[in-house]
């Protein structure tokens, strides 16, 4: 693979940019047992799920939606937001590198806010943020990487996306991209089958490691 033609680097939020996965978990996990105990570990059913299509599963009770999405605006607003370890020095590194980087994530802009406001200097690190209002399917259909891709220019086969769940990382599988999935929210043997390396944070993940994973993919 040239290496001198444009590359783009494709971010999940939560569980690859922040390490919030264990505190929607907690949130969702209360959600399902109190209104919808009929689907076992719900809160893992929906990782990469929009709110809107999470919310469809409390449709039952006409007020029940807006209520959770009350409650979810007041426990994002309280959350931590912190870093997975060594995700901005590794960004800084792509980016030095003329790599294009852009968030896909499935958190609406409201959330985003309150990551902006914990990291004032988040949206200064990527080319581009996608957030649920800018795409009408969600992981695990393509359209959200496929986006990303469209919007540089850049084909599909030049793209690396980072993710963790099941529903994205199948989304990059999908969207026909070299797929590096994280630990963080799953074990690694559980989705070693859908991404092409498996690694737990970017502590020793740098852009030689990327490349080599992309030709290896490309092969």
């Amino acid at each position: 693979m040239d290496m001198n033609q444009p590359i783009a680097a494709l971010f999940d939020l939560d569980g690859v940019i922040l390490d919030t996965e264990s505190q929607y978990t907690v949130f969702w996990r209360k959600q399902g047992q109190a209104h919808r105990p009929d689907i076992p570990q719900f809160e893992q059913r929906i990782k990469g799920m929009t709110l809107t299509q999470i919310l469809q599963f409390f449709n039952a009770d006409p007020s029940l939606p807006g209520r959770i999405q009350s409650e979810l605006d007041a426990y994002e607003r309280q959350m931590d937001y912190p870093y997975i370890p060594g995700v901005t020095a590794f960004i800084g590194e792509l980016r030095k590198h003329d790599v294009r980087t852009a968030v896909v994530t499935s958190s609406n802009r409201m959330k985003m806010e309150n990551v902006y406001q914990a990291h004032p200097e988040f949206a200064s690190l990527f080319d581009c943020i996608f957030t649920a209002e800018d795409f009408s399917r969600s992981k695990p259909d393509p359209d959200c990487y496929l986006l990303g891709a469209r919007t540089f220019g850049i084909p599909s086969s030049r793209c690396v996306v980072f993710e963790d769940s099941f529903n994205g990382l199948t989304a990059g599988v999908r969207a026909g991209m070299t797929v590096v999935g994280l630990s963080t929210t799953n074990p690694a043997d559980s989705i070693r089958s859908l991404a092409d390396i498996v690694i737990p944070d970017f502590m020793s993940f740098d852009v030689e490691n990327m490349y080599s994973v992309m030709h290896k993919s490309s092969e």
